[in-house]
Formats: structure tokens, sequence, C-alpha cells
């Protein structure tokens, strides 16, 4: 039995050209996981993370980054500025669309139209970028409403798609994911970018193929991509381990020490630009998620939000939970730099339960309240975790939380559609100014503009609005550091949003395999070298 299994593997390995061919075109293939999927493959519906990582492999914009984060071009190659509204952009000549055809201007004026619309979440970063024109096949004149001081910034967060495809297939509006909408452009795409997405299956796989006819240039080897979602810490951990995926994005922080010690297996970490805190609903009088003995919405009251802030052991969630992967904070930008390094707009309120009690009281709370607390369960690093560990910390100054977690693929829509009264959130990415954080996250809401769009909580804070508005396009840096500067200390004084952490994320690899981790926790494919 044994002399005939070796003489078949031997005729299988001279059929498929030998063992070290089988080896080296294995290796070609990425396969990763992670606890969440993306939401759709439509480029401007859903504002989230890895949805907009995975759909930038296909997807491409005007600029990219580098592996510092830095703007390079993209699909153009070169811009000017006219005047302080007026941006120019020479486009990138012979780049095709996946299906062959010649990406031009054309292209351009429609995808940055198309992310204005009502059901696009980028909207608010469209909106800031102005309206594009042709000059010409080759060149784009971009108007903006006013002086945007982070405008490349902005436009950076802009994928292009096809005109003609697009009108084709009949999805030249962006799908409202929140109305459980579907396209042509939920499972299939057509990008310039550097693979080609082969097959989208919600919930069990999504694969790509290298683009043979991309623009740039290939660091790494790998060919084909095949994606998992894995949602078990303890099943996405067994299958690094035994090699069945080449790459982790998010193991748990508590498997972490152990990886480390695991052989065939690496750990490159790195702090990401991402803020997590807690929102609390303050537009409504009356808590609709939750009772209270008087009717009304505690949330709207300062001293129970800052009884709350208070009563968070945010020491034992690093320590215990995040295993130290997280670096606590009381400021409310995804990186420092948006707060221009200050310590004074970092510093936490102290945790101290007899004074959280006291305010309680105070607001007329003294026996607490009942309030379900939504959270996603494969969205941030232990995001379950952290809400049911701020629940307990809660129940000490009475406030009965149940904990409502859900996938993201249900939770962002609950949200979207104010279908809360607490929540956890998280923001960030590449953008480290804080107005990737003030206009979307915490201005008052005014669908117009797309300003507050993720306000969930719709909390309104006059003054601080009337500060960040003014930093948006405040063209002095000087004047928009001290407008920014003082619209943070009044947004941290009425503690409209509960600051938490920011993530330190792991990557963890089979050994020998080279990514580049960036600070936006985004994975770039085409930087990727498997060993062979």
């Amino acid at each position: 039995m044994t002399r005939m299994l070796m003489l078949l593997a031997l005729c299988a390995g001279a059929v498929a050209g030998g063992p070290d061919e089988l080896l080296s075109a294995q290796a070609q293939t990425l396969r990763w996981a992670s606890q969440g999927d993306p939401q759709t493959m439509d480029p401007h519906s859903q504002n989230e993370s890895q949805t907009n990582g995975m759909n930038s492999q296909v997807y491409e914009r005007l600029t990219s980054r580098d592996k510092q984060l830095n703007i390079v071009p993209g699909l153009a190659t070169e811009w000017m500025q006219i005047s302080p509204t007026v941006w120019r952009f020479k486009l990138r000549p012979n780049v095709k669309f996946h299906d062959g055809s010649a990406f031009t201007a054309d292209d351009v004026v429609f995808s940055l139209q198309r992310a204005k619309a009502p059901s696009s979440q980028i909207a608010v970063y469209a909106n800031a970028v102005g309206t594009a024109r042709k000059i010409d096949d080759l060149t784009v004149e971009i108007t903006q409403p006013r002086f945007n001081p982070i405008f490349l910034q902005h436009l950076d967060l802009l994928f292009i798609m096809s005109k003609s495809w697009s009108e084709q297939h009949k999805v030249t509006r962006p799908l409202s994911f929140k109305d459980n909408e579907e396209s042509f452009a939920s499972f299939n795409a057509n990008g310039t970018g550097p693979f080609m997405l082969v097959r989208r299956q919600p919930g069990i796989r999504t694969s790509y193929k290298r683009n043979p006819n991309w623009w740039g240039r290939f660091e790494g080897n790998v060919q084909e991509v095949q994606f998992t979602p894995i949602a078990n810490d303890a099943t996405r951990l067994a299958a690094l381990i035994s090699g069945e995926v080449d790459l982790l994005l998010d193991p748990s922080p508590r498997d972490v020490p152990r990886l480390r010690s695991t052989p065939g297996v690496q750990i490159i970490e790195g702090v990401e630009n991402r803020l997590v805190f807690v929102g609390m609903d303050q537009a409504r009088d009356s808590l609709v998620y939750g009772k209270t003995s008087n009717g009304k919405n505690p949330f709207q009251d300062l001293r129970v939000r800052q009884a709350m802030y208070q009563a968070i052991d945010i020491e034992a969630i690093r320590k215990r939970l995040m295993n130290g992967l997280s670096e606590p904070t009381g400021g409310l930008t995804p990186s420092p730099l948006g707060a221009y390094g200050d310590p004074a707009l970092e510093t936490r309120l102290p945790l101290d339960l007899a004074a959280a009690r006291k305010l309680m009281s105070d607001a007329g709370y003294a026996d607490g309240f009942e309030v379900s607390f939504d959270c996603p369960n494969n969205r941030y690093v232990n995001d379950e975790g952290i809400c049911l560990a701020l629940a307990s910390m809660w129940a000490q100054i009475k406030i009965k939380v149940r904990v409502n977690a859900m996938p993201r693929v249900l939770y962002f829509p609950k949200l979207e559609r104010y279908e809360t009264s607490l929540y956890l959130l998280g923001w960030g990415g590449a953008i480290t100014d804080a107005e990737t954080i003030f206009t979307p996250v915490y201005r008052n809401e005014d669908r117009a503009s797309g300003a507050g769009f993720y306000n969930y909580g719709r909390s309104r804070n006059a003054k601080f609005d009337q500060l960040a508005a003014a930093s948006s396009s405040e063209a002095d840096p000087a004047k928009r550091e001290q407008l920014i500067k003082a619209a943070l200390v009044e947004y941290r004084t009425q503690l409209n949003v509960l600051p938490l952490h920011r993530q330190v994320i792991p990557w963890a690899t089979r050994q020998g395999v080279k990514v580049v981790h960036r600070a936006d926790n985004w994975l770039e494919y085409a930087w990727i070298t498997l060993p062979k």
C-alpha cells in the first residue's frame, strides 16, 4: 500500500509539472481571513474600512497612498491648483478598465457626481471636493464650493468607476445598503486596479485575480487572492496555524502572545489611526431603546454622560481585555496629530465611581435606568467584549445595560436608520486631520451637505458646529489650528461622545510572508510577497 501511494504521488507530480512547480503555484495564491466580510462591491455605497480596502484592489482614485500614507499619483499623473478653489488634473493615458474600455475624463466626471448621491455614504467627501468638468479626454478641472484645506485628502476617498459599464448595468446610482437594496454592482466590479474581481459570495468567499494590464508596478508575487470571512476567533486562529490561510487581519488580542511563540507564524503590528468611542442618542426626549422611571432620555443630561465616562475603567479594558493592544485616550481624533499633538486634548477624565454615583443622583437617576447597547461583533478589535465590559462597569452606577451584538452587515444599517440609543463606533483611516471626523461624525446633522451623516446620536452642539465649520474652510494654518483646538475643547466639555482608545492592530501571517502594515490597516495585495 505504501509503495502504491508513493507511485501515485510521483505520477501526480509528473502530470502537474513536479512538486516545485506545485509549491510555486500555490505560493502565488494569497489566502487570508478576517472576522467580518465586505458589505458590498459598490464602491460608493458604504464607507467601511474593510469594504473600502477590498474594493480598492479593483477600483482606483485619481490619487493614491504610498507605504507611509503620503499622497502620490494614481489615475492622475499630475495636478495643479489654478486658484484657491480650482484644481486641474492630467489623467494617466492608456489606462483600461477590466472590461477593456478606455479610462477617460468622462469616467471621472461621472464618478465624482455618482458619489454625491443621497444613497452614497461618501457624499460628504464628494460634496467637499466639488464639481468636475471635462477639459479634454485626459484633463479634468474640479471646482470646490468653498476653500477646502484638505482637498486632496478628500479626493483620495473617491473611487473611479466606468461610466459606460455603470450605464450598461443600470448602476448609475449607488445602492442604498440600509434599505437592503441590491444591484449588479453588489456582486460585480469593473475598475482599473491591480486585481480583478472573479467571484463574490457574501459570507463565504471573495476571490480575485491579478490584472495583467494594470498600469502600475507589482512589488509582490501574488497572482490570485481568496478571502474567507471566519467569525470565530479560535477557528480563524486554527486556520492560520494549520496553513489553510496565509494571513489574519485581526487575530484576537488574547491569542497574540501564543502566536508570537508559535513556530511558522509571525506577528506584525502597529497603532491604527482609529478612535473607538461610545455614542448616545441625544436627540429624542425619551429613551426609545430602554426604560427610565421619569420617561425622559438620560443621555440629554451632561451629568449622566459624565457619570458613564467616569465609571469606565479604561486600564482594565487595556490590560485584561485588549491584552495591551490599545492606547487609552481622552482625545477625539483618530490620530493625536489631528489635535496637533497637544497632550491637554488627549487626557481622560479619571475613573471615579463615587463621583459618578453622585452625578447620577444629582441628575435624578440614583436608581439608574435600563438601556440597550448596540454593538458590532465582527468590526473592531474585541468589539463585543468591550461592550460587555462597559455594561459591567455601568452596572456599578445602576445602569442596566443589555448588550445587543450583531454582525456589521446588520449593525451599520441599524445605526443609519437611527434605531439606537447607545452604540459603539470607531472612526479613522489614512487622514490624520481633525476634519476627517469633525464634519462627518461630530457636526450637527445637515443632509444637504452631508455634515453629521455619521452622527448617529444626533447630538447638537451649536458652539462646536460653528468652530468646526469655520475650520473646514480656513486657509490660514495658524488660525485653523486655533479653531480646531477650540472646537475640541468644546466637544470634550460637553461629552457628546465618550472616547475609549485607539486600536493597536496585529496582523498574523505565515513565516516568510512579506506585507506592508500601514496605519490605516489597509492590505495592499500588490505589495505582498508569499514564500515559495
